[in-house]
């Protein structure tokens, strides 16, 4: 009974809000037009995601500080070894007890909602990105809170979106502007999150789309710097100016942060692939929290995102190295110091893909910005062994951005991000030409990055491209056409005329009692004996019927059908599931539904 009064009381409330979400719709389109609405609502936006960031970043010190407070940073600490785990055991127990939907991975989702899920973010991305990557970085996941901050704020843009009744393209642009908004934030980069969001999320740029993305990131980052301060995320000060004899020095870090790129995609593919065949939740949990937790415990500087010591390589102490490890003592031996970065380079991918197959959630950029740094300051020390003299701060600066343009395949993100969140604007160029070669590098090897490999192998995978955007855009499930009469192949032919009579159709599938595919009929074949009436009890379907090829299948991409329809004569391809038929796809179909994407683009 009470139950039941609640249900009519939540009904009730719920009609009322309906009906005052159409007065404000009638009002809005009545008063506001849609660009200027468009504009209101990129306030919107940045302002929730910089408060979303904020909530993010201050959870994760918090859980931080109270977990690590005490510690001998000249003396091993045995909790390192169990804090990762913990934290990825309670994401674990969150996302399936409590939550009980799939999570994701920040950026790649936001991906597949464009590509495949007309821009809807799952509501409970609201807080369930902020509750997981809390747990996981906080307790020492080796991952960032980028991923999770962008995922935030996808969710809020969508659910606006759907809320307010926009359009896909409005969906779309809300998206951005959650996208930009919350790099904006988390990093304190508004330009940089600018151009994040049109090199990595969005499909086309127009004026129409860059202001919303413009004041979406600017209102993020006043946000952030409302709560967190306004000083840079990396403390650089540039103490070397840039040179041109060094040009061949960046060349080389560029080549090898493309090669460092090509290992970390190819690793983290390998790992989480290994973590994808284990079925059993406890059992990713137990191997995953195993692995990680040794790691870490062995080399404390892989615990969680490794911005301290960011700052402390661009500084020039390079202690973070030896701090809270069994061998503190080695910390002036240059040996060790060649050692540790070595272990670095090859263990911190391992150690970010074990907390994702284990069940942990975050973001890459953290964990790329630290091997970027290490990467660089390894490159310089080798080259300082040589004989050479080159800035060690400089380099760890520029192996930032290129293992970031190589890893995401955004070089001009890489550029601008480390430019403003370390205020290394005086290293420009060093940075335009190590984020230029090292994805130069890397598109050699993999023509798709962390984020997109996996979309891409599924073909699901949205580009910059406008056709295979819209192709990409397009399911077979939904161009499916079923108003075509079968017919049996023990049919005669004047059973066959008279289905053909009843139909606006001239293709007639052949099935059997299983609905499997035996052949079609084509009116145009037929035609010749369609009135020669002698002929209807002696002439059999079987006998008139062909097997089309090629067919389609209901989960096939619409860019091999496309092709499929190139490459044939066929105005109607059939569909089959397993050999049974399902209905036709047609040229025309498939092409107005393009063109009407297609327009959907170009609209300003």
């Amino acid at each position: 009974m009470v139950s039941e009064i609640w249900m009519k009381y939540y009904l009730c409330e719920l009609m009322k809000f309906n009906r005052l979400l159409i007065r404000i719709f009638r009002w809005r389109t009545k008063h506001i037009g849609d660009r200027q609405f468009l504009i209101i609502l990129s306030v919107i936006v940045g302002l929730l995601t910089g408060f979303g960031a904020v909530i993010i970043k201050n959870l994760v010190h918090l859980i931080q500080t109270l977990l690590t407070r005490g510690f001998d940073r000249e003396a091993y600490n045995y909790f390192y070894f169990f804090f990762p785990t913990a934290g990825i055991l309670l994401t674990v127990l969150f996302v399936k007890f409590i939550l009980r939907q799939r999570v994701g991975h920040g950026i790649p989702s936001v991906l597949y909602a464009i590509s495949k899920n007309n821009g809807i973010v799952k509501p409970h991305n609201l807080f369930s990105s902020i509750i997981t990557s809390a747990m996981t970085v906080g307790f020492g996941g080796s991952v960032g809170l980028e991923g999770p901050t962008v995922a935030t704020g996808a969710a809020i843009g969508s659910s606006l979106g759907r809320l307010l009744r926009l359009n896909y393209r409005q969906i779309i642009l809300m998206l951005g502007c959650a996208s930009a908004g919350a790099m904006s934030a988390i990093f304190k980069a508004p330009i940089a999150a600018i151009v994040f969001a049109l090199e990595v999320i969005m499909l086309n740029l127009s004026m129409s789309s860059l202001v919303p993305l413009l004041i979406s990131s600017a209102t993020a980052a006043l946000t952030s710097y409302f709560f967190l301060g306004q000083d840079v995320l990396y403390s650089f000060e540039l103490k070397e100016a840039f040179r041109m004899e060094e040009i061949p020095f960046y060349i080389g870090i560029g080549v090898l942060t493309g090669l460092v790129s090509v290992y970390f995609t190819r690793m983290y593919m390998l790992v989480t692939g290994f973590f994808d065949k284990i079925n059993k939740w406890h059992s990713k949990l137990l191997t995953g929290g195993l692995i990680l937790g040794i790691l870490v415990f062995f080399v404390p500087s892989l615990y969680g995102e490794g911005y301290q010591a960011i700052n402390n390589c661009l500084n020039g102490n390079f202690n973070y190295l030896f701090d809270y490890s069994f061998y503190y003592g080695l910390k002036d031996s240059i040996f060790a110091m060649f050692i540790i970065l070595l272990v670095i380079i090859l263990f911190k991918v391992i150690a970010t893909s074990v907390t994702f197959g284990s069940g942990g959630v975050g973001g890459i950029f953290a964990p790329t910005l630290f091997l970027g740094a290490n990467t660089g300051l390894f490159f310089a020390k080798v080259c300082n062994q040589l004989g050479f003299g080159i800035s060690e701060s400089n380099f760890a600066l520029v192996g930032m951005a290129g293992l970031l343009a190589g890893v995401i395949h955004a070089p001009l993100t890489a550029i601008f991000l480390i430019a403003e969140v370390t205020g290394g604007y005086g290293l420009f160029m060093p940075l335009m030409i190590t984020a230029t070669i090292s994805y130069a590098t890397i598109r050699f090897f993999e023509s798709n990055s962390v984020y997109t490999i996996q979309l891409a192998r599924r073909g699901e995978l949205i580009t910059h491209d406008r056709d295979k955007a819209a192709l990409s855009m397009m399911k077979v499930t939904k161009l499916i056409e079923k108003n075509f009469n079968t017919i049996g192949p023990d049919a005669t032919l004047g059973e066959l005329v008279n289905v053909i009579s009843k139909s606006v159709r001239n293709i007639f599938p052949v099935v059997d009692e299983n609905k499997i595919l035996l052949g079609v009929v084509w009116v145009n074949d037929i035609r010749h004996i369609v009135f020669k009436t002698e002929l209807y009890e002696k002439t059999y379907v079987r006998d008139l019927m062909f097997m089309p090829e090629p067919s389609v299948s209901p989960d096939e991409s619409m860019e091999e059908v496309a092709t499929k329809f190139q490459n044939s004569s066929h105005y109607n391809l059939p569909v089959l599931d397993n050999g049974k038929y399902v209905g036709f796809v047609s040229r025309a179909n498939v092409f107005s539904t393009y063109r009407s994407i297609i327009r959907e683009f170009s609209e300003e």
